[in-house]
């Protein structure tokens, strides 16, 4: 399968439009619609309905893969400018926003004042954006966060030779609003909040899909959806009621409006770790090492 008609056929899938899609790759529409008849004659499937310019089934379940597929070919050839390009003295680090924590911006000073001649600059970015920009090389540091049993590593989808190392744990509590009924409990069962509202923030709190996996409860129903990285925006529509969220204790303690209670069922930590490329000359390695002497 040609790469080329498979980036071609996600574009016009994404746009919706043979020419919108032309547009976005710098081609003619006839080139584009030559790469999706050459593909699917290759696939022995029609993957386009063409009006409206939507996937078939079987577009569908191409589609899913070639995610993935591509972002692969784009992590193999950033992995090789890697290797054979000599270490920078600049670093681009991202960071989801519950990893931007206090250890992380100490641990950036101490190398700073040890390296003043580094160029950085920090990315706040969603989950999902860290992980393929850091297989891409947009990033050379990615500090990422999710939920794990202690000690346990993240879930994180495999986008190369990765190094992973792991920066912090904190323990997981429900953020509810000050005058909440349950704010008094000394623990929750995440079970028995299943039916309760909560606020979708899929890059500022724990993905109620995570919630739902770990508990073995269907429910975690959203009231509202939150597309941002202002983990502040977060806290405050929580304390005015909109829903709940799972995050590290020390996001919500002393937060205005709103109150923390651990989650004492099932057994559940927020962990932080950093990811760079296999390169233990690099800046990027240098600042994960410092990040867990931070730690401890």
């Amino acid at each position: 399968m040609d790469p080329h008609l498979l980036r071609t056929f996600v574009a016009v899938a994404h746009c919706g439009s043979f020419s919108r899609a032309a547009r976005e790759l710098g081609y003619t529409q006839s080139a584009v619609s030559q790469h999706i008849a050459v593909l699917e004659s290759d696939l022995g499937a029609v993957l386009l309905h063409r009006r409206p310019v939507t996937p078939t089934d079987v577009g569908a379940r191409l589609l899913e893969h070639a995610g993935p597929l591509l972002l692969r070919l784009d992590a193999a050839r950033a992995d090789i400018a890697r290797l054979t390009a000599a270490p920078a003295a600049r670093i681009v680090i991202g960071a989801s926003p519950l990893a931007m924590t206090r250890q992380f911006t100490r641990a950036l000073a101490d190398v700073r004042r040890s390296q003043p001649h580094w160029e950085v600059t920090v990315r706040v970015l969603g989950r999902d954006a860290i992980t393929r920009d850091l297989a891409t090389a947009a990033l050379d540091l990615a500090l990422v966060d999710g939920m794990a049993a202690p000690s346990d590593p993240l879930h994180l989808p495999h986008i190369g030779p990765f190094t992973a190392i792991a920066v912090a744990e904190q323990p997981l509590a429900v953020a509810l609003p000050a005058q909440h009924p349950l704010g008094t409990r000394a623990g929750l069962r995440l079970p028995d909040l299943s039916d309760a509202r909560w606020i979708d923030a899929p890059d500022t709190a724990i993905p109620l899909g995570q919630l739902r996996s770990a508990s073995g409860y269907d429910g975690y129903r959203a009231s509202l959806r939150y597309e941002g990285t202002d983990v502040g925006g977060l806290i405050a529509l929580t304390a005015a009621g909109h829903g709940l969220a799972l995050l590290p204790r020390p996001v919500i303690d002393g937060m205005p409006g709103v109150s923390a209670v651990p989650v004492s069922t099932p057994r559940l930590v927020h962990r932080i770790e950093a990811l760079h490329a296999n390169r233990p000359d690099a800046p990027a390695a240098l600042l994960a090492a410092a990040l867990v002497q931070a730690a401890e």
